[in-house]
């Protein structure tokens, strides 16, 4: 089941299947910033005013983005730190 970085809730990891294909220039950037097919990604902070922005865990590296953002960014074997 696909599901996007915003549907994760902290500490649940996922692993990025795919950028969604509406804004190519975001796609580019996050690419650019450290996030790739097939990474695991792990949220571990939310901002207080409607979770905005993220951090997030992606290849060891901390990075915080906006859940706009974070939206296009589709997931798979989406699975509990707590389980693994």
């Amino acid at each position: 089941m696909t599901k996007r970085l915003t549907d994760l809730a902290k500490s649940e990891t996922g692993v990025i299947l795919d950028f969604d294909d509406s804004d190519p220039a975001l796609s580019t950037r996050l690419r650019e910033i450290g996030f790739a097919e097939g990474d695991n990604v792990t949220p571990l902070h939310f901002g207080l005013f409607g979770k905005n922005p993220m951090s997030v865990r992606v290849n060891g590296a901390q990075i915080a983005l906006r859940r706009e953002d974070a939206q296009a960014i589709l997931l798979k074997a989406v699975k509990s730190e707590a389980s693994a």
